[in-house]
């Protein structure tokens, strides 16, 4: 997963930091690996190909459709299930695969799905103002004509890190009283205008700020990136290892307080005593990865990408506590079901 606007539409689809990715995984022949984003499938294959068995996980119905190819080449070695990666524990269970031996987790919208117009995630390319990455729930569309000036400025501003989400919201109000903002192009022409156009020297489109605020809150994907991270603490065992690559600072934000949370050792001074808290439950393996020159150079996608790898101990896993991971509250917002 994960992605750009500025991809030709014909790129192919490599997986982002593949060889990184599989040595922190440290797959083992006959191992069990959940690969919580399966997308097009290059993490799996290359997980199967070292001699794993894979449990891969995606709520979009064409990414399971997609790896009918790969079932079939290996068989009772590969599961591909319809879901959620924040119900990765569940589905763990439901196909007796814990302790898992390691989480693989590619964090945010897909090359695949950035590349079909029809599913309205990007603006390359005119198309349905949607980016479900279900099949259910409230679109783009509905939040972009239903929200009120002051929810899309928070949804804007706080998922996006928009400085202009005021004046980019007051925009699409005013538009949207002449007629719905139905199309990608529509709503990226709306925001360049009130963005004051591309800054000079800038490869990034104007909208791009937008169209992902809008796609993090349709897909409710912050509450859901931290829900599949608790649920990878649950299902690994000891040694097992959790692997995210996630695009962007909200996401990776949230993945390094994950896990400096867990790893870290309370430790008391000569000033105050030992705080007393649950033991770690990780411990850190780096402290975040970057593609090199040459993976950027092969694949752009990777140019934004961080890596984050951790290994379970044998602690017991720890309370979820969304506001100590950096979450962004909008504050007075309902939810995108609210807008369907």
């Amino acid at each position: 997963m994960g992605g750009s606007e500025s991809l030709p539409n014909n790129s192919p689809h490599v997986p982002v930091m593949l060889e990184p990715v599989m040595e922190a995984l440290n797959v083992r022949a006959e191992g069990r690996y959940i690969d919580g984003t399966f997308g097009a499938g290059g993490y799996s294959r290359a997980i199967l190909e070292a001699g794993g068995a894979v449990l891969a996980i995606d709520r979009d119905p064409s990414a399971i459709a997609g790896g009918a190819a790969l079932l079939d080449e290996y068989g009772a070695r590969l599961r591909l299930v319809e879901g959620r990666f924040s119900e990765l524990e569940a589905i763990a269970k439901d196909n007796d695969f814990t302790p898992a031996d390691g989480v693989v987790l590619d964090i945010g919208v897909s090359s695949m799905q950035l590349d079909q117009a029809e599913r309205g995630f990007s603006f390359r390319f005119d198309g349905p103002l949607d980016m479900r990455m279900g099949a259910d729930g409230a679109s783009a569309a509905d939040v972009v004509n239903r929200a009120s000036i002051g929810d899309l400025q928070r949804i804007i501003g706080h998922l996006g890190e928009e400085r202009r989400a005021g004046r980019i919201a007051r925009a699409i109000a005013a538009a949207r009283e002449d007629e719905p903002i139905t199309r990608t192009a529509t709503l990226a022409s709306i925001v360049e205008k009130a963005a004051g156009g591309r800054a000079p020297g800038s490869h990034i489109h104007p909208a791009t700020r937008t169209f992902q605020a809008l796609r993090i809150f349709v897909n409710r994907e912050l509450d859901e990136l931290v829900e599949a991270l608790s649920a990878a603490e649950q299902v690994l065992g000891e040694g097992g290892r959790l692997v995210v690559v996630a695009f962007h600072s909200l996401e990776d934000r949230i993945v390094k307080r994950f896990l400096r949370l867990r790893s870290e050792e309370l430790r008391g001074s000569r000033h105050q005593p030992l705080n007393v808290g649950p033991a770690p439950s990780f411990k850190a393996l780096n402290r975040g990865l970057k593609a090199d020159d040459a993976e950027t150079a092969r694949n752009p996608r990777s140019r934004s990408a961080v890596l984050r790898a951790a290994e379970r101990t044998a602690a017991a896993a720890h309370p979820l506590d969304n506001t100590r991971l950096g979450v962004p509250r909008l504050v007075g917002v309902s939810g995108p079901e609210a807008f369907a």
